[in-house]
């Protein structure tokens, strides 16, 4: 009363005092699954936190796929084929069974159409049986969980259980009935040990070439490919599987939004769904299938991301059967949300037209929601081109405690057919060797001013002789840029110990489209809340002087 008597006595502006009346407001994002509209009756559904997550194992509530929305709105993946190529489905279980497409299938291992596990006293074999399961396993059955995509047909490509991988095992997976199966699912790779640099053979970059230029009809194989569980002692740029142009990277979060200690960071990675919790809950894994009709709590890993991401995909491609593999990878870039997602050491930031991203997390989190309300509206991106901006192939030599500072001025083939105006991804093709491969450090920064980490330090390898070799370092954070312009490329190492090292090569490859009307309008957007936001800030900056004002003026009164 004091406050308000003394408020209007010295200010002449106060018209009117009412008396407020309380009334109740509600956080959005903490729900109950009782609210939700879906009922399921699958025991373990209330345990799948990463479709419907209202805090269930100690996670946090609102942080999931957000599946719900886009089963109210009708997509459960009609009509869609996702292939897990793996150790082999268990395709009699009563889970799956139902929605097993056997044509689709093949076993590479053993050569026969029947790819069911091989038997181990470990079942060691599980691995393609859960992942099929986090994709199409049935609902209302009362058995096991729900697929995220639990109408969708699942294929089973068996090719992992051998002693070793070959070539043309690989490139006859990935290419597969590409007429018949939508998407692929992949959650292996190269060594996860830190110090492996690998990526597919010459018939199986042909395999993938064809499936994104030929396969469904033209619209391009969609290949997901999980990023890797090497944690910080790896990278996932060195993968040459996961930081292809022409796959979907999935790295994983923890259910109470962190990212797993087993999470390898890129920036080819272009967005992320769930794995498990870091406390030892033990229902804080992913629940799926296993093997012989069993259910489990405990799968986990980026093994488990890269399914739920194909079950996304899936209910996207009943939404909009037109999309193209590229149309896949900008709903991604464009509906994925940061949500609760954090990063003790990586940070959010956004790129030159205002896109926001991480150097684990992508641009986020999968919303299923969102990308099928936007898929159904979706136009076909423009086509698709190709410019090499320059390239500098003199000797640098590196030295510890001196990065190494090298530019390429580019004006991205305008001019030419080949003109790139927006950007999708970028390559940075590098020849370099070093006294210890693991201490190098390479980072780029574009035209705009994005500055994307091609490779971190890897503290276990060792490699002092082969070093990379024509590598192509990817980087999807410059999406929608123009890459007219100085790129700068900055190389040197961390470590205890001194190195040396030389760069023999750097080529910098652009790709992208020559119009991209939903870019100028994401700018325009983005102006206009930086505007708001400085706005917003001479706003606090007056209403800060104003207190300070009333005080010195309180004070005097006194």
């Amino acid at each position: 009363f004091f406050f308000f008597f003394f408020f209007t006595f010295f200010d002449s502006s106060v018209k009117n005092v009412f008396d407020q009346e309380g009334f109740s407001r509600q956080k959005r994002g903490y729900r109950n699954i009782n609210d939700i509209e879906v009922n399921l009756s699958d025991p373990l559904f209330t345990k799948q936190w990463y479709l419907i997550n209202t805090g269930q194992a100690d996670g946090t509530p609102g942080l999931d796929l957000n599946v719900a929305e886009a089963w109210q709105l009708g997509y459960t993946g009609k009509g869609v084929t996702i292939a897990i190529m793996d150790d082999g489905i268990d395709y009699l279980h009563p889970d799956l069974a139902s929605n097993y497409n056997a044509d689709a299938s093949y076993d590479f291992s053993s050569n026969d159409p029947f790819p069911f596990p091989r038997y181990t006293d470990d079942w060691f074999n599980s691995h393609g049986t859960r992942c099929a399961g986090e994709v199409s396993a049935a609902a209302n059955n009362n058995i096991c969980g729900v697929g995220v995509a639990y109408n969708s047909m699942v294929a089973g490509i068996r090719m992992l259980d051998q002693p070793f991988m070959t070539d043309i095992i690989e490139a006859s997976s990935i290419s597969h009935m590409p007429q018949v199966i939508d998407i692929y699912s992949a959650s292996w790779g190269p060594t996860d040990d830190g110090k492996t640099v690998d990526g597919p053979r010459e018939l199986t970059l042909q395999a993938m070439a064809d499936g994104v230029n030929k396969g469904r009809g033209g619209k391009g194989s969609i290949y997901v490919w999980a990023s890797g569980d090497g944690g910080s002692y790896d990278d996932c740029n060195c993968d040459g599987y996961a930081s292809s142009m022409w796959t979907i990277s999935i790295n994983s979060a923890i259910n109470d939004g962190r990212t797993a200690l087993y999470d390898e960071s890129c920036s080819s990675t272009l967005a992320s769904t769930f794995s498990n919790g870091r406390k030892r809950n033990p229902e804080a894994g992913v629940a799926t299938t296993d093997l012989y009709g069993n259910c489990t709590l405990r799968h986990s890993g980026t093994s488990a991301a890269a399914p739920e991401a194909a079950g996304v995909f899936a209910l996207a491609l009943e939404a909009n059967p037109n999309l193209t593999w590229r149309d896949m990878q900008h709903l991604s870039v464009l509906t994925s949300k940061r949500n609760q997602l954090h990063d003790e050491v990586h940070q959010w930031r956004r790129n030159g037209v205002g896109l926001e991203f991480n150097h684990l997390f992508g641009y986020g989190v999968l919303d299923a929601g969102g990308m099928v309300k936007m898929a159904k509206e979706w136009k076909t991106v423009p086509e698709r081109f190709h410019c090499v901006a320059g390239s500098i192939q003199e000797i640098h030599k590196i030295q510890s405690g001196n990065k190494l500072v090298l530019a390429i001025t580019t004006e991205a083939c305008q001019g030419k057919d080949n003109f790139v105006r927006y950007l999708e991804h970028v390559q940075a093709v590098v020849t370099v060797n070093a006294s210890r491969r693991g201490d190098l450090n390479i980072n780029m920064t574009s035209p705009m001013g994005t500055k994307s980490i091609l490779l971190s330090r890897r503290p276990r390898d060792d490699d002092s002789k082969v070093g990379f070799d024509k590598w192509p370092f990817m980087t999807t954070h410059t999406w929608g840029e123009d890459p007219r312009g100085t790129w700068v490329l900055e190389v040197g190492f961390q470590g205890e110990e001194p190195q040396r090292g030389v760069l023999k090569e750097w080529t910098l490859m652009l790709h992208g489209t020559q119009s991209a009307p939903y870019i100028d309008q994401i700018v325009r957007d983005y102006q206009s809340k930086l505007a708001m936001s400085k706005k917003e800030e001479l706003e606090e900056e007056l209403d800060e002087a104003v207190e300070r004002s009333l005080k010195s003026l309180m004070s005097k009164n006194n």
